[in-house]
């Protein structure tokens, strides 16, 4: 039997303002919201705490947290090439990795966690096991979808007038038929969602993909009823290999393959035009704004104000940190609001800290199709949630207690947070995990270093520079 919690005068958003409730945590849900509830279970003191819905991390990739800090300013088709030449890790490091992913998150406000997971090559299925068990430990809610592509590296470079033959760089990629097996191993072995983890059918994207593979993940994801994840035109590079690969826009192939639809969330999605983003709407696809690994890598800025007018769902996402460089939700959440006031004179357009608080809780709960269940404070919803310190010194003095959370930058702000009616932190720290032992995990396998040569780079430089117009 699942522990259950009574919170007493916990403040909470309402039409008016605020106001003080208590809430009864049982079975895992949400059991009653109201004044003056009968104390069971647990009880905890919310006095001068703020509490919400637990936001998604709605794309991330875990295993590069041994990478963060790492390549230097680079745009993604060469900043993939140097994340490719690193050097091998194993799956303990993948454990590892998850585990610091899936605490960084919780401890920025988030209670699940959308991991499209770079697994070792030769090693998917041990890759995939080592994510599982560390979510499994911390308490996250994850969805794992392991990337996949059945095309080498070279193929995500517009050809453009290079003339080069040399473009099926060496890159970890399979055959479509074996891919598909390993997707289809991964749903079979640890798709669970009884207890919080789920497999996501999750193709790096079209540009590394063929078309066979592509649909044979559009059949397999339809045929076990799970999400499918990927990244959709994050660069302008991206953009331009559409037309060369397709002759028309990425979005309207992937339509033409089934690939779009209310259980597919894409990735940063910057450079869409007016047509791709009607079809977004049309079917009720998601978008996943990294926006600062779309600052760091120079991919642009994704048109999000006119997908929020188009009614496309939004959500927010870190990305990995090899891109970003950290798992800070709320900081991806902040730069997310603020950024798109330079993109529209319109203020009226523009998102308020609570419109951003629904986007990071309800938009990402939809993007999982998984909209009626979690993401809002309503008696039954699952009970993902996060309580605030609103005496923490980064959410005083007294304002807004949601403008401070999201356009402030809140530091050690969460008190306390619960996945499926467990309590994962308590009192700033996570009760499932020893933090100060992975903590001299990652040191004990890390050194201090600087970026080496990249031979992948150095090889699809060039051709990049060419196709982009830079020689």
């Amino acid at each position: 039997m699942k522990d259950s919690y009574t919170l007493t005068q916990v403040l909470i958003p309402v039409d008016s303002g605020y106001a003080y409730r208590d809430v009864q945590i049982a079975e895992g849900t949400i059991a009653a919201i109201g004044e003056n509830l009968p104390q069971t279970g647990q009880v905890v003191d919310g006095r001068n705490t703020l509490l919400l819905p637990g936001f998604v991390n709605a794309h991330t990739h875990s295993s590069e947290m041994w990478q963060r800090g790492l390549i230097p300013p680079l745009p993604l088709e060469l900043w993939l090439a140097d994340l490719f030449d690193f050097g091998e890790i194993d799956p303990e490091h993948i454990y590892l990795s998850a585990l610091g992913t899936a605490i960084e998150t919780l401890l920025s406000g988030g209670t699940t966690v959308v991991d499209h997971l770079v697994p070792i090559p030769g090693r998917e299925m041990e890759s995939i096991e080592a994510a599982v068990r560390a979510y499994r430990k911390v308490g996250i809610r994850a969805f794992i979808g392991p990337l996949l592509q059945d095309e080498p590296i070279g193929a995500s470079v517009p050809k453009g007038n290079f003339d080069n033959s040399d473009t099926a760089h060496a890159s970890h990629h399979l055959a479509a038929p074996e891919a598909l097996e390993i997707a289809e191993a991964a749903i079979n072995a640890y798709h669970c969602p009884a207890d919080g983890i789920e497999i996501m059918v999750a193709p790096t994207g079209a540009q590394l993909c063929s078309d066979p593979f592509l649909e044979g993940c559009v059949e397999l994801s339809d045929r076990h009823q799970v999400c499918r994840h990927t990244h959709l035109l994050e660069s302008k590079a991206q953009k331009i290999l559409a037309q060369e690969k397709y002759g028309e826009s990425m979005v309207a192939h992937l339509h033409q393959l089934g690939f779009l639809g209310d259980r597919t969330s894409f990735a940063h999605c910057i450079w869409l035009e007016d047509d791709d983003i009607a079809l977004m709407a049309q079917t009720g696809s998601t978008v996943v704004h990294n926006p600062l690994s779309n600052l760091r890598l120079g991919s642009g800025i994704a048109p999000l104000l006119k997908y929020r007018q188009a009614g496309v769902n939004v959500t927010f996402g870190c990305d990995g940190a090899a891109s970003n460089d950290s798992q800070d939700l709320l900081e991806a959440i902040k730069i997310g609001t603020l950024l798109h006031n330079t993109t529209d004179f319109e203020y009226h357009h523009w998102i308020t800290p609570r419109e951003s608080v629904q986007m990071a809780s309800l938009g990402g709960a939809k993007g999982l199709g998984q909209g009626d269940r979690r993401g809002s404070l309503q008696v039954g919803q699952e009970a993902d949630l996060v309580m605030y310190d609103l005496t923490s010194l980064s959410m005083l003095p007294r304002t807004d207690p949601v403008g401070l959370l999201v356009m402030g930058r809140p530091a050690h702000a969460v008190h306390s947070a619960w996945v499926r009616g467990r309590r994962v932190i308590k009192n700033g720290s996570v009760t499932t995990v020893d933090v100060e032992t992975l903590k001299s995990e990652l040191f004990a396998r890390s050194n201090w270093q600087v970026q080496g040569h990249s031979p992948t780079r150095k090889r699809l430089e060039p051709q990049y520079r060419v196709a982009m117009g830079l020689d």
